[in-house]
């Protein structure tokens, strides 16, 4: 094995490994984009860059009087993009939460390290990958110390009123809460009216207390929180 091999067996080895390193951390916590994804992520955006290198290296002979054009950074701009969408395939909204955005946020960083380690900077790889992997593993633990809100949503299917809404701000006000987002539908036939409510500014789990305040509105018929 020459030395040009061996440096592609050493680019692309490193680049699994730190591919497989931050992949084992999300696969423990369940994520889709677990172990063999983010070390294929980063496998082939190192094989990518490599590809690039060697294009250069071999037309390098062809000055600038040929029509030939060698740009390697095209290459890497279209890692980035391709990362994108697949990034964008694991996210998912549920109603006012969005899953998956760590997910997505690791694998575009994968991405980044093999393309060091395919460019032959091991140092920059080494460090981008202790860093993603401390976030993940680490920066976790910070959550029970950092006041944050929770997102509380409520849907009230209740008698056709025209108080109601007043009566809902004027509850969730007193508890002490904010509604973020609020939708509604009338139906016209059964004479109802249908509201979904977004509230926050709570820092603890309040969905069956203010359910129950809620449920003694005149004219409420059903009550759902998530």
């Amino acid at each position: 094995m020459g030395s040009y091999e061996l440096s592609i067996l050493i680019k692309l080895a490193l680049a699994a490994l730190a591919g497989g390193l931050v992949g084992l951390e999300r696969e423990a916590h369940g994520r889709p984009a677990g172990m063999r994804t983010n070390l294929l992520v980063s496998v082939g955006a190192c094989t990518m860059m490599i590809i690039s290198e060697a294009f250069y290296l071999k037309y390098s002979m062809y000055g600038g009087d040929t029509v030939l054009r060698l740009d390697p950074s095209r290459t890497a701009a279209q890692i980035v993009t391709g990362i994108g969408f697949l990034g964008a395939g694991v996210i998912i909204k549920e109603g006012a939460t969005v899953r998956g955005l760590t997910t997505a946020a690791s694998l575009w960083a994968v991405a980044g390290v093999g393309m060091a380690f395919g460019m032959g900077y091991f140092v920059l790889g080494g460090i981008s990958t202790v860093f993603i992997v401390g976030s993940l593993l680490f920066i976790k633990k910070l959550d029970p110390f950092i006041k944050k809100d929770r997102y509380l949503t409520v849907t009230v299917t209740a008698r056709n009123r025209d108080s109601l809404y007043d009566d809902l701000e004027a509850l969730i006000s007193k508890q002490g809460f904010k509604i973020a987002d609020i939708s509604s539908q009338v139906d016209l036939l059964e004479d109802e009216i249908f509201y979904k409510i977004v509230v926050t500014q709570q820092h603890r789990r309040i969905g069956r207390e203010l359910s129950s305040a809620i449920g003694k509105l005149e004219g409420v018929r059903k009550i759902y929180y998530s």
